[in-house]
C-alpha cells in the first residue's frame, strides 16, 4: 500500500466531535473531544452514525481512534438528567440508547474490516464502541472498566453486554460487571477484549499491520466473511437482549428521578 499524508475529509454537514482522515483506502475516524475524555453523547452519536452510514466502497479498513490521552470515558451521563427534564418518561434517553445501538451495529457490519485503536483509558460506553470492530490493539498501558453497577445504572448501552458474553463469556463477564473493577491491558488480552498489545510507539505500527493485508485481499470475499463471522458468533434476535438497551436504561433513570 502505497503512504500517502493523512488528509481530513469532507463532509456533508460539519463534524463537531468527530475527525475523519483517509489514507489510501484506510478511513481513520478519531473521536476529537479529548477534553471531556471522548465521553459518548448524543453529537457524537450523530457524527459516527453520518460518517459510518456513508460507506465509501474503496475503504478497506476503518480504523477507530481517539484523540488525546484517553480513548473514551463512557457516555456523557450529563445527557441523563436532560433528558429526563425534557421529557420525564425518559423519551429522550431511549431515542440516544437506539442511536448508541445503530452506532455500534454499524461498526460491526460495516463492509471495511474495522479497528480499535485504543490508547488511555477505556470505560463503559468505550468499551462497547471498541468491542463492536472487528479487530482491537492496544497500548500495554491502557486500563479497562465497566462501571455501570456502581454508577447505579444497568450495562445497557449499544448492545455492550452480548458483544462482551460472546467475545470474553458469561462467567468472566459476571465478575467484571458486579464489581466494575478496572483491568488492564494484559487481562484485556487474555480475555479478548483486545487481540494484540504494543508500547504506545508501535501502536500505529500494529494497525498498519493488519490494514496491508487485508486491503490485498478480495473485497467481495471480505465482506462476505465478516457476514459469516457475524451471523455465526451472534446470539439469535429473540435471545439479544441488547434490542431492549434503550428501555431499560430509560426505566431504570426514569424510576430513580421518581423516587427522588
Amino acid at each position: 500500500m502505497t503512504a500517502q499524508p493523512f488528509t481530513e475529509l469532507p463532509a456533508d454537514r460539519v463534524l463537531k466531535t468527530v475527525r475523519t482522515y483517509r489514507q489510501g483506502p484506510v478511513l481513520t475516524v478519531e473521536l476529537n473531544v479529548p477534553e471531556e475524555g471522548n465521553a459518548v453523547g448524543d453529537a457524537m452519536l450523530d457524527d459516527l452514525l453520518t460518517v459510518l452510514d456513508d460507506q465509501d466502497p474503496d475503504v478497506r479498513v476503518l480504523v477507530l481512534a481517539a484523540a488525546g490521552e484517553e480513548f473514551c470515558l463512557g457516555g456523557d451521563r450529563r445527557e441523563f438528567p436532560r433528558h429526563l427534564d425534557d421529557d420525564p418518561t425518559g423519551g429522550g434517553i431511549r431515542v440516544s440508547g437506539a442511536k448508541a445501538l445503530r452506532v455500534c451495529e454499524a461498526l460491526t457490519t460495516h463492509p471495511a474490516v474495522t479497528v480499535a485503536r485504543v490508547q488511555g483509558r477505556a470505560v463503559g460506553a468505550g468499551v462497547g464502541l471498541l468491542l463492536a470492530c472487528d479487530l482491537r490493539v492496544g497500548v500495554d498501558t491502557a486500563t479497562f472498566r465497566l462501571p455501570e453497577l456502581a454508577l447505579g445504572v444497568p450495562p445497557a448501552w449499544g448492545g455492550l453486554l452480548p458483544r462482551l458474553i460472546s467475545e470474553v463469556g458469561v462467567a468472566r463477564v459476571r465478575e467484571l460487571i458486579l464489581t466494575a473493577r478496572v483491568f488492564d491491558a494484559q487481562e484485556a488480552l487474555a480475555l479478548s477484549v483486545l487481540h494484540k498489545v504494543v508500547p504506545a510507539e508501535e501502536l500505529d505500527a500494529a494497525v498498519m499491520a493488519w490494514a496491508k493485508p487485508v486491503v490485498r485481499r478480495p473485497a467481495p470475499a471480505v465482506r462476505v466473511t465478516k457476514a459469516m463471522l457475524n451471523s455465526l458468533a451472534a446470539p439469535t434476535r429473540l435471545a439479544d437482549v441488547s434490542l431492549f438497551d434503550p428501555e431499560l436504561l430509560s426505566a431504570v433513570l426514569t424510576q430513580q428521578r421518581a423516587a427522588r
